[in-house]
């Protein structure tokens, strides 16, 4: 992971994926689309956990991860005629997770009190020595406690992939908030880092 250079996308420490074969998402969105409890009962065990590790770092509780979790099962399930079965659909149902924490953020609008800033002050440019010691674990633990606004966007911009121009227009803020929200949510991280090491 790059933290201090104008790159700030996750390029390590990325999850396991499942080999390709281990869920047959195919053959459970066909029995999910025709009724079938018991193929919506799998389906649901085979995604829950991952969606709900999405929703936990969104929303930053488990509480409120739970409700977004639960609301995005709804919004999956009721929009499985849409899936194309082109491309995952593991990939396609994170997006729906994700598009659903996001709409209950906006509902408590956690950008609305954040100063757009041109540069946070106090970036180091020293060599990431404490970024190297820290695990993937410790490091999602340190972003799930940062402020939402800056959470969100750190998840959407770091984690996710998403450019400050769709991060402005899912979240109906300028792309100037997107990124100075980035930039203090990584300064607030460095300063945790340097805290714990």
């Amino acid at each position: 992971m790059q933290l201090f250079g104008n790159k700030l996308h996750l390029t390590s420490q990325k999850q396991p994926e499942e080999p390709e074969g281990k869920t047959d998402y195919s053959s459970l969105v066909e029995g999910c689309k025709s009724g079938n409890r018991l193929s919506q009962k799998a389906l649901y065990d085979a995604l829950s956990r991952k969606m709900f590790a999405v929703c936990l770092r969104y929303m930053g509780d488990r509480e409120a991860a739970e409700d977004v979790l639960q609301d995005g099962f709804v919004t999956l399930f009721s929009k499985l005629d849409s899936f194309s079965g082109a491309g995952s659909f593991e990939g396609w149902a994170r997006k729906i997770f994700v598009n659903t924490a996001l709409m209950s953020l906006r509902k408590k609008d956690v950008l609305r009190n954040t100063e757009e800033v041109d540069a946070a002050s106090g970036v180091s440019s020293e060599s990431p020595t404490a970024v190297q010691q820290i695990s993937y674990r410790e490091l999602m633990k340190l972003v799930s406690e940062l402020p939402p606004g800056f959470r969100t966007v750190f998840n959407m911009y770091v984690i996710e992939g998403y450019s400050h121009k769709e991060i402005a227009e899912a979240l109906g803020v300028s792309e100037v908030t997107s990124r100075s929200q980035l930039q203090r949510a990584r300064t607030l991280l460095q300063d945790k880092i340097k805290e714990k090491f």
